[in-house]
């Protein structure tokens, strides 16, 4: 016998779905993790790339510009020698803090359980 679908009770998304629009932007590689760290403040690009220590060159600086064009990451260009960028959070990344914190604590839960296993 047949299971019966049943109907999903969730609402209807609008025409675009605010959380595809948000995934879209924190959804790829490393970009939480770039949102994660310049929370705590500017950071460089070598910082951020010793922070992210496995993420290649060619992928940060992809991330970071993706994440300027998104209004996520502001980018501070200094006029030193040799010439240096800093990175901040906009007020739009700002706000992705506190979802993103609350992943990392659902992180624990789960490290914790499989270690517990």
């Amino acid at each position: 016998m047949p299971l019966k679908v049943r109907k999903n009770r969730a609402p209807q998304p609008p025409d675009t779905c605010p959380l595809s629009a948000c995934m879209a932007v924190i959804g790829g590689a490393w970009t939480a993790n770039v949102v994660w760290y310049l929370g705590a403040g500017p950071r460089r690009f070598s910082e951020l790339k010793g922070d992210l220590a496995p993420v290649s060159a060619r992928v940060l600086t992809r991330r970071l510009r993706e994440l300027e064009d998104a209004g996520v990451v502001q980018r501070h260009a200094m006029a030193t020698s040799p010439p240096s960028v800093e990175y901040t959070l906009s007020e739009l990344g700002r706000e992705l803090l506190p979802a993103i914190e609350a992943i990392v604590a659902v992180g624990h839960r789960l490290k914790a359980r499989a270690a517990a296993a």
